[in-house]
């Protein structure tokens, strides 16, 4: 065999090994088998602040019941954990503007600017104080631009952005 020959060989080896190994982007990976039951309300709090004024009231840490909509961008999802982005019901989705058709309304691509002291990541945690290891959107059944309400401890990071850690989530239906 030649030089040349075997570098094709070779070649070719690499490529199918690459594909072989990659497997298919498109497979998802294995749900994990979580009861959502402990982590849910059985009804909801009727004191529950939406997401800009919790935003202007906790500088450390506090203990809230935040209400908003899941969604402030295009994927509002952390991909297989349980956690997700909310946003203050006051700002506008395109669903909100008569006559929009914007495939994507949750990801308030009309009131970017709103979003900014608008929005929160909850998480879901377990006893261990980890994300639960299931796509919230399964465990929980929720959507793009569904309200939910979390009573939780709330915290902003050094850039300024609001993380709740749920103990209790209501999901309206």
């Amino acid at each position: 065999m030649t030089i040349k020959n075997r570098l094709v060989a070779a070649s070719c080896l690499l490529v199918v090994t690459m594909v072989m190994g990659c497997g298919g982007g498109d497979v998802e990976p294995p749900e994990v088998s979580i009861d959502a039951t402990p982590y849910l309300l059985k009804a909801a709090p009727v004191e529950a602040l939406e997401v800009a004024a919790v935003h202007q009231s906790v500088d450390d840490t506090r203990e809230v019941v935040v209400v908003g909509k899941i969604g402030g961008s295009l994927n509002p999802w952390i991909e297989g954990r349980s956690a997700f982005n909310i946003v203050d019901r006051k700002v506008k989705s395109c669903t909100d503007i008569p006559g929009d058709d914007c495939p994507t309304p949750w990801d308030y691509c009309c009131s970017q600017s709103d979003l900014l002291n608008s929005t929160a990541l909850v998480k879901v945690v377990g006893a261990d104080g980890e994300l639960l290891a299931a796509d919230a959107r399964k465990l929980f059944g929720v959507k793009e631009l569904q309200t939910v309400i979390v009573r939780g401890t709330a915290t902003k990071d050094d850039k300024g952005n609001l993380v709740v850690v749920s103990k209790g989530l209501f999901i309206t239906k």
